[in-house]
């Protein structure tokens, strides 16, 4: 299934997307637990007229750092002998068509994208073993930017701060469980229009299964907490002005201005 999280008048709602006649569209409305909603009011509506939110609200977010070797070298580290974790926190997530809002220069003079494929949860996650069959636990994929304050990271002992500010952590635009990880899906970001990433899920130096696995080992993950997989090379700073744009096949593309 692919869904969104859309504005309605009466609220956020979350929506299945469906192809209609060459376009995706919104063609129901979801319950909470992601079954269609009875609601024979329900126009349907095309994906591109909505007002697309984020399409989860997470209780945390977790990302996994240096997961591709390209990008462990352009930033001069070692490739990890196991997942690195951080956080960000739910302050930081916007949808798409949102702005990422730039520091003062008195705080950060270099903010990076970092375009990435994110998971979400379906279902508390707690001590994954080797036995657990991870695709139970993972709702869908999405885009996500892990915008960066790279001096601050290079400053700083830990990337609390560097990766936190509020609008770091864009995601959307859809939701889907029709991508397959392991086969391989592309990964590339954009900056004003020139291909700045790109890269494959084929090249995570850690699965998914290793990931989920790590985290759960230690962190309890809640339905709707999002999981960030890593960022391909060619990172670099953005300025107020600039659009960024991840795309990821079988997903689609997130979009946002710079201020």
């Amino acid at each position: 299934m692919r869904y969104c999280r859309f504005q309605t008048p009466s609220g956020p709602q979350f929506g299945k997307v469906e192809s209609r006649n060459g376009a995706d569209t919104i063609t129901s409305l979801l319950n909470a637990d992601f079954s269609t909603a009875a609601n024979s009011n329900f126009q349907p509506i095309a994906l591109a007229e909505a007002k697309l939110l984020a399409p989860t609200t997470p209780s945390k977010i977790i990302c996994v750092g240096r997961n591709y070797r390209e990008h462990a070298s352009e930033m001069g580290n070692d490739v990890p002998v196991e997942p690195l974790i951080f956080f960000k926190p739910p302050s930081s997530v916007i949808g798409p068509g949102d702005s990422i809002k730039l520091p003062p220069s008195s705080l950060t003079q270099r903010v990076d994208y970092e375009g990435e494929l994110a998971l979400i949860i379906a279902k508390r996650c707690s001590k994954l073993t080797e036995t657990d069959d991870i695709r139970q636990y993972i709702r869908g994929y999405t885009c996500a930017n892990d915008v960066t304050a790279r001096d601050l990271q290079k400053k700083d002992s830990q990337w609390t701060r560097a990766k936190g500010f509020d609008t770091f952590c864009p995601v959307g635009p859809i939701v889907t469980d029709e991508i397959d990880v392991v086969a391989g899906v592309d990964v590339s970001t954009t900056l004003n229009g020139e291909v700045k990433q790109r890269g494959n899920t084929r090249e995570f130096i850690f699965g998914l299964d290793v990931v989920l696995r790590f985290i759960s080992a230690a962190i309890t993950l809640e339905p709707g907490d999002l999981i960030l997989t890593g960022t391909p090379a060619g990172v670099s700073p953005m300025k107020s002005g600039d659009v960024v744009e991840v795309t990821i096949s079988g997903i689609g593309t997130l979009l946002n201005r710079v201020e």
